[in-house]
C-alpha cells in the first residue's frame, strides 16, 4: 500500500467554503423498505424516528452517530435518482438558501420543501462531481442506543476525478482534507531451478499490478467522504461473484459504476468494533454476505461487505480501524 503525499502537494483554496459542515442526513433508496428497516433497526439496533415529507406522509429515519439515515422506497418523488442505493446527502445549514449562495456552486434554482416543514435546496450534481448534494436544516435526533455501530465511517463515492472532488468539496463546501492513499493488488511470480547437484535457486520476477484505486478521504461532520477513482482503466474490469472481495474486484465495481452512471454515491460504511463478530452476527441474521471475515482495506482497516440483495439493493459494509490523532 502506497500512501500519497498530503495536502501540501496540492494547495486547496478554502476562501469560499462554508465553515465545518455537518450532515443533516443521508438519503437511502430501497427496493424493500421493510427489509432495509429491519436491517437498520433490528439487526444494527439503530434508534429510529419519524420525519414528515413535503407530501405530508411520514418516513422512517435512523440515527447513526451524529447524523441520520432517511429511508425511502426507490423512485420516491423526494429522491433524486430512480435507482436503489445511497441517493443524496444533505449538508446541515440553519439557512439552506444562504448556504447555497455562499458556496458559489450552481443550484437547481429552486428552493424546495424539505423535511418537517422546512426548506432545502439542491446543488447541480455536475458541479459536485456526481454527488447529489443538498442543503437542509438539521434534524432532531433521538438518543443513540446502538451497541453494534459507532457511527458512519464513510460514504463511498465512485469518482472520475479525485483532484476535482477535493477542490470542490474542500474549497466550496467546507469539507476537511483527511488523507489520500493508493490501494493496490499486486501479483508476484516466482521461478525455481532445482538440481540434484547444484541445489535450488529461486528467482522472483518483477511484481505486476493487477488492480488498484486512488482514494481521497474528506471529512464532513463525524464521517468521511471516500472518493474512489480507478487507478488505470487499461487493467480491465472483472468481478467474481460469490467470492470474498479484493482490491481488483473493488476497482472493477467502481469502474463499472462510473462507466454506466458517471461519478456518484456508491455505498455506505459503518464504523464498528470487532468486525469478525459483527459479520458473523449478520450471517446469523440470514443476510447474504460478500465477506464473512474482515479483510484488509484503506486506512489500516479491516472491512467486510454485506450483499445488497439482503438490504434492499443498498451496499453496506463494516469498517474496523484504529483512530489516529
Amino acid at each position: 500500500m502506497k500512501t500519497e503525499a498530503g495536502p501540501s502537494s496540492r494547495k486547496i483554496d478554502t476562501m469560499n467554503a462554508i465553515a465545518k459542515p455537518d450532515l443533516a442526513y443521508v438519503a437511502l433508496a430501497s427496493r424493500d423498505t421493510e427489509r432495509t428497516a429491519k436491517f437498520l433497526g433490528d439487526d444494527l439496533e439503530l434508534s429510529n424516528f419519524t420525519v414528515t415529507l413535503p407530501t405530508g406522509e411520514n418516513a422512517q429515519a435512523f440515527r447513526v452517530g451524529e447524523t441520520a439515515l432517511l429511508l425511502l422506497p426507490e423512485g420516491h418523488a423526494f429522491l433524486t435518482s430512480g435507482k436503489p442505493g445511497v441517493d443524496h446527502i444533505a449538508i446541515a445549514a440553519a439557512d439552506p438558501v444562504a448556504a447555497r449562495n455562499t458556496c458559489g456552486l450552481a443550484s437547481q434554482q429552486i428552493d424546495d420543501a424539505g423535511l418537517d416543514g422546512t426548506i432545502q435546496t439542491a446543488l447541480n450534481r455536475q458541479d459536485t462531481c456526481g454527488v447529489d448534494t443538498r442543503f437542509a436544516r438539521p434534524l432532531n435526533l433521538p438518543q443513540n442506543q446502538s451497541q453494534m455501530v459507532n457511527r458512519i465511517d464513510h460514504l463511498g463515492i465512485a469518482s472520475a476525478d479525485n483532484a476535482t472532488a477535493e477542490t470542490v468539496f474542500c474549497s466550496k463546501l467546507g469539507a476537511i482534507y483527511e488523507s489520500r492513499q493508493t490501494d493496490m493488488e499486486v501479483a508476484t511470480a516466482m521461478e525455481s531451478f532445482t538440481s540434484d547437484k547444484y541445489g535450488a535457486v529461486y528467482h522472483t520476477r518483477a511484481p505486476k499490478i493487477v488492480g488498484g484505486l486512488r482514494v481521497s478521504f474528506l471529512t464532513v461532520g463525524d464521517l468521511e467522504l471516500e472518493f474512489l477513482q480507478n487507478f488505470d482503466p487499461a487493467m480491465g474490469l472483472n468481478i467474481e461473484h460469490g467470492t470474498p472481495g479484493n482490491t481488483k474486484q473493488d476497482q472493477s465495481a467502481i469502474g463499472r459504476f462510473v462507466e454506466k452512471r458517471g461519478g456518484g454515491l456508491h455505498h455506505i460504511a459503518f464504523n464498528v468494533d470487532d468486525i469478525d463478530d459483527k459479520l458473523q452476527r449478520m450471517q446469523d441474521c440470514g443476510h447474504q454476505m460478500i465477506d464473512i471475515v474482515g479483510r484488509r482495506g484503506s486506512r489500516r482497516a479491516h472491512i467486510g461487505f454485506i450483499h445488497p440483495s439482503s438490504t434492499g439493493g443498498i451496499l453496506f459494509h463494516f469498517v474496523d480501524r484504529p483512530e489516529l490523532d
